[in-house]
């Protein structure tokens, strides 16, 4: 099983195949979400400190790229959890305004992944 080491929160060990954003839940952090992880928000981004996922989704390619945030960070609705990772995840709920994270995304990734073969 991967291990996912999150800043501030310690690390956990994750079922191979897990969606990112909902590992980092799992693991008591309360990351935001607001659209359900569906890559339209770009609340769910994290830092990646190592473990980067070499896939992206084009979803999560057109989001980034419109936000002019591509290399800046990741949207954890759109990774999944392979291999070791070690991140930050700096939007969350604690210290927001607002009542709650957002929907509760799906297990699989939404919308259906197109992957990119290079980024």
């Amino acid at each position: 099983m991967p291990l996912l080491t999150i800043e501030g929160h310690g690390t956990v060990a994750v079922a191979a195949g897990t969606r990112l954003v909902r590992a980092i839940e799992n693991a008591g952090v309360d990351i935001l979400h607001r659209c359900g992880g569906n890559a339209r928000c770009t609340t769910c981004r994290v830092v990646f400190i190592d473990g980067e996922p070499d896939q992206m989704t084009q979803a999560e390619y057109d989001k980034l790229e419109s936000k002019g945030a591509l290399g800046e960070y990741r949207l954890s609705c759109q990774c999944l959890v392979l291999e070791d990772m070690h991140l930050r995840a700096d939007s969350r709920l604690t210290g927001s305004d607002l009542e709650d994270a957002g929907p509760t995304p799906e297990d699989v990734i939404t919308p259906e992944p197109v992957w990119l073969d290079e980024v």
